[in-house]
């Protein structure tokens, strides 16, 4: 885990909510000066906290399309099940979140299709694909509240 310290964080706060920030905007954002904001930038990168700089889309303009939850159960809990799962989903472009929990389910995906009919196809290719699914139970999403990436200075500050 890197150590991090407040203008760190800060850096990384205002890079999420402004990715196209410019080097002095984002100096003078976090109180630095350009040349030492630049060096922590370089170092942030340099040490993969920043993967990467993005757009994010207005889907909704783009077209329609259906989000879907799901929970999935193994039916096999050994390390090669697990490894055998997550490798087929991680090939997958329509599951575009899938997370491992713990307690009644193995995984909460989430899934983005054009309609349910896409989403079903999917599925089906998932369980002929035998990468282990036991069981699994869809939820549509309906209207999606809230869909921010998190900032990282607002949780350590609240921890």
């Amino acid at each position: 885990m890197a150590k991090l310290d407040r203008i760190d964080l800060n850096i990384l706060s205002v890079l999420q909510r402004d990715g196209r920030i410019t080097k002095l905007k984002l100096a003078e954002a976090v109180n630095l000066s350009p040349t030492a904001c630049w060096e922590r930038l370089k170092r942030l990168e340099k040490i993969g906290l920043i993967r990467g700089y993005e757009a994010r889309l207005d889907l909704e303009r783009i077209g329609r399309f259906t989000t879907v939850l799901v929970e999935v159960t193994l039916r096999s809990h050994a390390q090669a099940d697990f490894r055998r799962f997550e490798d087929a989903i991680a090939r997958e472009p329509q599951i575009v979140a899938c997370d491992a929990t713990g307690g009644g389910v193995d995984y909460i995906m989430r899934v983005m299709t054009r309609d349910i009919d896409s989403y079903q196809r999917l599925i089906d290719r998932l369980l002929t694909a035998e990468i282990g699914i036991e069981r699994y139970f869809t939820y549509v999403v309906t209207k999606t509240i809230k869909a921010a990436p998190p900032s990282v200075a607002e949780i350590a500050a609240a921890t």
